[in-house]
């Protein structure tokens, strides 16, 4: 098919997202362009219906970083309603759930909020926009573009109205061409340009291999009798075997909203095992159950989490451009928070961009400041002093405990850093794994895949190439289901994946409903042969999350 010639647009700086790291950067490049009388172009592209759409988190806000972008938020009207009152820490086993005599210091709320992540980014757009920036939802970054030294000049959007065949249909509009002087990328978790970005300029040739968790939530109505809000209930053990990372949260909000939610170590070891499955599992404790009884779910999404913390943060820096937020991995898992320190990687990067601009000299294509200027924040000590905490947990829950208990004590002092592995080289086989039979969904409180996809309000256009490619279209069959039994089945929130066969059980082979993806970035991270590339669709496809998540 022929490319027609795309539309250009020239900006000083294009941000690709517009989550939290990348409306502060835009926030705070143009507070420096007001304060100090220069121009300067700001652009904010977001693959999302609107801002927002793609936002899925607990959440629990540290307003931290908020207070320094903007101090007069709650002037401004920020919706950050329901203040952390009461945490509680529990380990489940099957039948009973233990409350810890004290919570974890790095699970202390005091002073944080409960709050809608998308919520908060809708917000943020309108105080972005009031200072000048340019923000275009469902425009969705499908290239990166480099100029003929090599270094990136800016993105282009993919084109609209091509067809399963790749050819144009009636409705075709021709991608556009986004220039800048310097490009931040803030996808959020795996993100398709970023992750070209590391192998182009081998960004993650110094730092330990990444590593993920899969983030899977529900917001319910529930009871008026059974809502507390400002409470925060976190919990470990049951319905995760030992060996697996894992944990729930559960935070009541204002008008009888909770936000519940599940998340899994991407490194877990048994192929059997379905992330998915194990939240709806969580769900029917004696000690969960209740909060759900007489409620009403009213939306569903998935999201993968950067978890590898401080020693797997890659270089962040490139000619034309630079990584923030939880594309380069700012979570702090130990708080189980990250927007704060996406947030402030924002507004460095932004701090640093501007002055390479306006400096008034040649400074290069490459803002080398910014991770020197990142260093000298908080964000960095942060992340040092709970770095091995995570890796800990690699030996299982009891050892990860203690590990965490002495890396508390010593506030991260301790001589040595823990190293990360790989997730999708942790699987076993199929046949050296115990199966696992998971309760059928009562329809009460636990739910099917189909029945949840359905909540997050998740739309593709049915005619347009997939976005979930295959290297190896023989690797499905001929490895995942004859070595694992397809995990893909059960590690994707969405069930995007299936393995069909003829009605006598004979030619195996899978089956992609891309129109089920919700975006969380699983199957590229999972695949024990990483034969998944996750591509980007149109602009607007995915889910569409309420304000409430």
């Amino acid at each position: 098919m022929e490319r027609e010639p795309r539309e250009v647009m020239e900006y000083d700086v294009l941000i690709v997202g517009a989550g939290p790291s990348g409306l502060s950067a835009a926030i705070r490049l143009r507070q420096r362009a007001v304060e100090t009388g220069q121009e300067l172009s700001v652009c904010v592209i977001e693959k999302g219906s609107e801002v927002g759409a793609h936002l899925l988190s607990g959440a629990v806000f540290e307003p931290h970083a908020l207070d320094e972008l903007i101090p007069d938020w709650k002037e401004k009207g920020a919706p950050l309603t329901t203040p952390a009152r009461e945490d509680h820490f529990l380990f489940l086993t099957e039948t009973k759930a233990h409350k810890s005599p004290f919570t974890p210091p790095q699970m202390n709320n005091h002073g944080n909020y409960i709050i809608s992540l998308g919520n908060l980014a809708r917000w943020m757009a309108t105080q972005a926009e009031e200072l000048g920036v340019e923000i275009y939802p469902g425009f969705a970054a499908a290239e990166v573009l480099y100029d003929d030294n090599g270094a990136v000049k800016g993105v282009a959007t993919g084109d609209m109205g091509i067809g399963k065949d790749g050819e144009k249909t009636g409705n075709y509009t021709p991608g556009m061409e986004l220039h800048a002087k310097q490009t931040i990328f803030a996808e959020g978790c795996r993100g398709s340009l970023t992750k070209t970005l590391f192998e182009r300029f081998d960004l993650r040739r110094d730092c330990q291999p990444q590593t993920y968790g899969i983030g899977i939530k529900e917001l319910w109505e529930v009871d008026p009798s059974q809502s507390k809000p400002g409470l925060i209930v976190h919990t470990i053990g049951w319905p995760m075997d030992p060996k697996t990372y894992g944990g729930s949260w559960l935070y009541h909000m204002e008008g009888n909203l909770v936000s519940v939610g599940f998340v899994v170590g991407l490194d877990y070891w048994n192929p059997h095992m379905s992330p998915f499955e194990e939240f709806q599992r969580y769900k029917t404790h004696p000690a969960i159950r209740p909060t759900f009884e007489g409620g009403r779910r009213l939306a569903y999404g998935a999201r993968a989490l950067s978890e590898g913390g401080f020693q797997s943060i890659p270089k962040l820096t490139f000619p034309g451009g630079l990584i923030v937020g939880d594309g380069a991995g700012f979570l702090n898992v130990p708080k189980i928070k990250g927007n704060h320190t996406a947030m402030k990687s924002g507004m460095v990067a932004a701090e640093a961009v501007f002055d390479h601009l306006t400096g008034g000299s040649d400074n290069g294509p490459e803002v080398i400041a910014y991770p020197e200027k990142l260093k000298q924040s908080w964000v960095w000590p942060e992340l040092y002093a709970v770095r091995n905490i995570r890796p800990g947990f690699q030996k299982g829950l009891w050892a990860g405990l203690a590990n965490a208990a002495y890396e508390t004590a010593l506030k991260g002092k301790s001589p040595w850093t823990l190293k990360h592995h790989a997730d999708h080289t942790t699987l076993v086989k199929a046949s050296e794994a115990p199966k696992i039979v998971y309760p059928k969904p009562d329809g009460k409180v636990s739910f099917d895949r189909l029945s949840s996809v359905y909540l997050s309000n998740t739309n593709h256009e049915e005619d347009q190439p997939p976005h979930l490619t295959l290297k190896d279209k023989s690797v499905p069959i001929s490895v995942n289901l004859a070595l694992y039994d397809a995990p893909e089945q059960r590690y994707c929130p969405a069930g995007v994946y299936e393995i069909v066969r003829n009605d006598d059980g004979s030619d195996p082979r899978l089956q992609i409903n891309a129109q089920n993806c919700v975006h969380c970035k699983t199957c590229d991270i999972k695949d024990p042969t990483q034969n998944i590339n996750w591509v980007v669709p149109e602009g607007g496809g995915g889910p569409n999350y309420p304000g409430g998540m």
